[in-house]
């Protein structure tokens, strides 16, 4: 198969709260056929599953605390050696720490395959807050109050840029103005892509 001729299929997609990641996510998996995978959903499926992982990571969840990169990078292996995610994901949430990069690398190596592009919606910090306090008013979230969305983009940008460096030295880091209409967005990142 010629590269040139074959859109990218093993994604990530990063933004900051409210770049509009899902929306995104949901027409980009359409298109591509897809799943996409989010490590909020993986989780979900494994508590509700009651797996192994699953009653680990509720025990952690239980108490507070951070469950540890380990049982997120087994739960994401498992996840990307099923059998729909053989020709291609979109990884939403995840990787979200250098150690995580690099378990991210081992599960690829260890299934053949490598990522094709990251996908990273620029936003303005700003026209987010804005974005994020009309959602709260719309949906009711308490979640979505300024001080709570600032400190979300802080913690974002915190973690998430040393991982778009790595992805830039790498040369797979796909920046998409996350300030246009969604249409826009989309079309952009499909032609970024090569879909």
């Amino acid at each position: 198969m010629n590269a040139a001729s074959t859109p990218a299929r093993r994604l990530l997609i990063v933004g900051p709260p409210g770049a509009g990641k899902g929306t995104q996510a949901e027409r980009i998996v359409e298109k591509l056929g897809v799943p996409a995978i989010s490590t909020g959903d993986i989780f979900r499926a494994n508590v509700s599953n009651e797996t192994d992982l699953g009653v680990l990571a509720k025990s952690y969840m239980d108490k507070g605390e951070y469950v540890p990169d380990s049982v997120t990078n087994d739960m994401v292996e498992g996840r990307l050696g099923e059998s729909d995610a053989k020709n291609g994901f979109l990884l939403d949430g995840y990787p979200r720490t250098v150690a995580q990069v690099e378990a991210l690398d081992g599960i690829l190596e260890k299934l053949g395959v490598a990522l094709d592009a990251v996908v990273l919606l620029d936003v303005d910090s700003e026209a987010i807050v804005q974005r994020l306090l009309q959602r709260g008013k719309e949906q009711g979230r308490s979640d979505d109050n300024e001080e709570t969305i600032r400190r979300r983009i802080e913690v974002y940008g915190e973690q998430t840029t040393p991982l778009i460096d790595i992805y830039e030295r790498r040369g797979l880091v796909k920046r998409i103005d996350g300030m246009k209409d969604i249409d826009a967005v989309t079309a952009d990142i499909l032609a970024a892509l090569g879909a």
